[in-house]
């Protein structure tokens, strides 16, 4: 077997600085590893909310967790708040963590739609410490030594500035071997007999050889696309969303534990709080909507005064054919785009990285393992790409072309199979490991209308009587939980307060 020698990172921002960072972290100084980045160029920066799989990567690379939030300006985030997306007027939560409690071979939910049914339950939300805790803008760390109480099972992710996240990862990497070098790649040099690279050129003529190659250079994949010519594979045609604006405003007293997503005539609209600003966005499709007057509708819709100008990105929503060809491996926006409707952008880097560290090639590059990257990274995005293309397909909305079209589409056979299957009965089940678990399914195809004509049959086991005191011994717990949990804005304050 014959190692590698040598990687180079082709670019940086949130791709490029998680990428070195871990691998800076695991190899511990077995491979050289140079990461190439321009200042000129600049990042997207907009991935400021993140899941809970994001405490798997920190843990990873041993950051200390106040450290990491009050050095990015973070708060936390227990879910995510739906506006407007069933029909106008309409709310739910998607929120992280367990809904209820297993009564026997069931899941809480089914015991739920049959009191529901009866006109004896509470809103959903109510079943799931998360989803009860966002309603009061409370927030705490899970205590781990309370297994037997919701207060043991709070599950949190993070909102930050993804460009102090980068410049953290940046410092973390060079202490650990990682070397930076600033400038523009001028031209990547293939191999004549198989296209594998073999070099690039800087800006200022220098050449920069390696063995093993990944590119984070953004939407315009500079290496797996412009230099090998990969393909992508567009779906526009699900997901028609095609733009975004984005801009920052002045925090509010409104700083809450969950992103704020509100569905829009064309599109819809974020919101995530810093500790020093909150960040805000418009994603629309251009073919029902002009960029002027999207920018005017995220404008318009602030709760705090404007703070920077806004900016406005293009995107094309899919993925390379293939993510790992030869010796060049793309993440982040150079591997594809799914819009952050669920915050799955940095995690796609996260899992991409770990991903790459499980199957890392010798100098060999056996192709089995390629094709096995690949088959997973495919699997991992069609599974993400089904779950945002439900909140568009399960909507009552017709008040305009936008909603109209989503409403009517055909989606593919995978999503459609689990909206069949949940519909009947409401039985769902985790594919393999698809990212969203059964708990967010259920949440979201409950929140955009997607109510089972039936439930499981066994549910019948247990009395009325019995189900309806089991249902209210949940909601009745959760609520004195979240009654003694501090305000989220108290929680960051007292545990990492950022200095500025």
């Amino acid at each position: 077997m014959r190692q590698l020698k040598k990687i180079l990172i082709a670019g940086g921002g949130s791709a490029g600085w998680m990428s070195a960072a871990l691998l800076g972290k695991l190899f511990q100084g077995l491979y050289e590893i140079v990461l190439v980045e321009s200042e000129a160029i600049g990042t997207i920066g907009v991935g400021e909310a993140t899941i809970p799989a994001i405490k798997k990567y920190n843990e990873l690379l041993g950051l200390d967790e106040d450290d990491f939030l009050k050095r990015t300006q973070g708060s936390f985030k227990l879910g995510l708040e739906f506006i407007d997306w069933l029909r106008l007027g309409s709310r739910y939560i998607h929120g992280f963590g367990v809904i209820g409690q297993d009564l026997g071979w069931l899941r809480c939910h089914h015991y739920w739609l049959k009191m529901r049914a009866q006109g004896r339950a509470a809103d959903f939300s109510r079943y799931s410490i998360n989803t009860a805790a966002v309603d009061e803008n409370k927030f705490m760390r899970a205590k781990e030594d309370r297994p037997e109480s919701p207060i043991g099972h709070i599950a949190h992710a993070f909102h930050f500035d993804a460009g102090l996240y980068a410049r953290y990862l940046s410092d973390y990497a060079q202490k650990r071997g990682v070397k930076r070098r600033e400038g523009r790649i001028a031209n990547v040099q293939l191999r004549g007999d198989d296209g594998f690279i073999e070099a690039v050129t800087m800006d200022d003529g220098e050449v920069i050889a390696a063995d093993f190659f990944i590119d984070c250079s953004g939407f315009r994949g500079l290496i797996i696309e412009q230099a090998m010519k990969t393909g992508y594979e567009q779906w526009g045609h699900w997901l028609p969303c095609d733009r975004a604006v984005a801009v920052a405003s002045v925090r509010t007293e409104d700083f809450t534990p969950y992103t704020r997503i509100t569905a829009r005539a064309a599109g819809w609209q974020w919101r995530i709080p810093l500790q020093h600003r909150t960040g805000n966005g418009h994603v629309y499709a251009s073919r029902h909507m002009e960029d002027d007057e999207a920018e005017r509708i995220l404008l318009d819709n602030l709760d705090g005064e404007q703070r920077s100008d806004p900016r406005r990105i293009a995107f094309v929503t899919g993925k390379r054919k293939t993510v790992w060809n030869r010796n060049c491996v793309a993440i982040g926006l150079a591997a594809g785009f799914l819009e952050p409707l669920e915050s799955t952008s940095l995690h796609l880097i996260q899992s991409a990285v770990i991903r790459l560290v499980r199957l890392l090639p010798d100098a060999g590059f056996d192709q089995a393992g390629i094709d096995e990257f690949n088959r997973q990274t495919d699997f991992e995005y069609e599974r993400i790409r089904d779950f945002i293309i439900l909140h568009y397909k399960a909507t009552e909305r017709g008040d305009t072309p936008f909603w109209r079209h989503c409403r009517d589409m055909e989606v593919p056979a995978t999503l459609q199979r689990k909206i069949d299957l949940f519909r009947a009965n409401g039985r769902i089940f985790r594919e393999d490991e698809e990212l969203f678990a059964e708990e967010s399914w259920i949440q979201v195809f409950l929140g955009q209308g997607i109510v089972p004509r039936g439930y499981d049959p066994l549910v019948d086991i247990r009395s009325d009587e019995e189900i309806a005191n089991y249902l209210g011994n949940i909601e009745a717990i959760i609520a004195k939980c979240v009654a003694v949990m501090p305000r989220h804005a108290d929680y960051v304050a007292k545990t990492c307060p950022a200095d500025g």
